[in-house]
């Protein structure tokens, strides 16, 4: 098929003007997406595809939820922009939802445009509330594009950006399919990662590090699940040398997991929360840190040095408010836990049965990462960590021409379509990559 004349006059244009994002812009060759309904797209040459990438893990709702978009042609027709020293109804409704919903006291809202600024302010949040600098990150993790937050990023996208001047300090989480710690069980892998941890922060000096921020579960670095007793450990070390654990919710949260957040999973509270994506499923752009009391506290005299001319704008908020009023009524984080648990966890399992190609599938909810290798028996990945190979692009193709949309880093297929995915939906997605394993499977030894 061929694009269609609109949709070849946006490609055209694109070209021509648009600078792409984490890309070489004289290598791209970008889809044109025309539509999109529920849980799938369609592209500039009239195909549907089955999203099982929620765009960037976001439209956790799926697109074009009529409430939804119902509440933002509303708010629009009353206050479409305000700034942020003023009042709105839909800030508050926002905050008093997302705070019903946070652990523990983390019920201070403070409202961003995204999720790599949600962890700017959190960290920013952390240095003046402890009066110290460093941040501990993990290597495998990603926290966004902006400057410190790509530095606390720990994956190939922060080198180009690291001039190790800006007070991050990385350490190895646990991953026992790719242990760093020569593990051989669960257990052992958490209790020598936490080792690893607290050994770094005494080198580091405890009294110089402000904040520990992790994703509960890593996203894009491969969807790692830890232990309960893992972060349990990093918040017993958090509070045995007063510094601030900052819980980066982003793409984990609102649902992902099978949870409103990841970190519920594990009954811990951090101390701050940074949250974007799915809290209104992207369909307008908002992001934004929880606030416990304490941190709140440090600045209820003292001006907090920080602001955004859109912070809590009234449309993102609406969409908000709406996201997870829908969410509540229509039962979808319980559908994302069932579907995940049901479905997804065992289609993939029963996939790795069948294919030499897949080393290890994980995930929760519709959270999922399928580990593709050349050798089961070496775990040599099919991809090199920071790059792609030919048989990733084939791989990746395959998905394409079977109908589904997916979501790829390095060697690995992310299964991640929207909360709201029917069964039949994902079994259709779990046929798709079936197929497309076998183009894999031809690149194993």
């Amino acid at each position: 098929m061929t694009l269609s004349e609109e949709a070849a006059r946006a490609y055209e244009l694109d070209r021509r003007h648009v600078f792409h994002s984490w890309s070489a812009q004289a290598t791209l060759t970008p889809t044109v997406l025309t539509a999109a309904q529920g849980c799938y797209v369609w592209d500039g040459e009239g195909n549907r595809l089955l999203d099982f990438s929620s765009m960037m893990v976001n439209t956790n709702i799926g697109h074009q939820h009529p409430k939804v978009v119902a509440a933002i042609q509303e708010q629009a027709a009353t206050l479409c922009t305000v700034a942020p020293s003023f009042v709105n109804a839909a800030r508050s409704e926002a905050a008093r939802l997302i705070s019903e919903r946070t652990p523990g006291d983390l019920d201070m809202i403070f409202f961003t445009n995204g999720g790599a600024d949600a962890v700017e302010h959190a960290v920013r949040m952390a240095r003046l509330h402890t009066g110290r600098y460093k941040v501990l990150s993990r290597y495998r993790s990603y926290h966004g594009g902006t400057e410190t937050a790509v530095n606390l990023t720990g994956d190939p996208r922060r080198w180009p950006n690291d001039h190790g001047n800006t007070g991050t300090v990385h350490f190895f989480g646990p991953f026992l399919y790719r242990s760093e710690f020569h593990a051989t069980d669960e257990a052992q892998e958490t209790e020598r990662a936490l080792a690893h941890l607290e050994r770094t922060i005494e080198m580091e000096g405890p009294a110089t590090i402000a904040a520990i921020i992790l994703e509960p579960v890593p996203g894009t670095a491969g969807i790692m699940v830890p232990t309960r007793e893992y972060l349990r450990g990093v918040r017993a070390l958090c509070d045995k040398h007063g510094i601030v654990f900052i819980a980066d919710e982003v793409m984990a949260g609102f649902g992902r997991t099978g949870k409103w957040f990841a970190i519920d999973n594990f009954d811990v509270v951090p101390d701050l929360m940074t949250f974007a994506k799915g809290v209104n499923s992207g369909y307008v752009p908002l992001g934004g840190v929880a606030i416990n009391a304490a941190i709140a506290a440090t600045f209820a005299h003292r001006p907090y040095p920080g602001g955004l001319t859109y912070s809590g704008h009234p449309l993102a908020t609406a969409a908000a408010v709406a996201t997870i009023n829908v969410m509540a009524q229509e039962r979808i984080v319980e559908n994302a836990a069932e579907i995940g648990a049901k479905v997804i966890g065992p289609g993939l399992r029963e996939l790795a049965q069948r294919h030499r190609s897949i080393g290890e599938v994980r995930g929760l909810g519709v959270f999922w990462a399928v580990e593709l290798v050349r050798d089961r028996a070496t775990r040599e990945p099919l991809a090199p960590y920071g790059g792609t190979s030919p048989a990733m692009t084939e791989v990746v193709a395959a998905c394409r021409a079977g109908g589904i949309l997916p979501f790829v880093n390095f060697n690995r297929l992310h299964v991640v379509p929207p909360c709201v995915i029917t069964e039949a939906e994902a079994k259709e997605g779990l046929a798709i990559l079936d197929q497309a394993l076998t183009v894999a499977d031809a690149h194993t030894v």
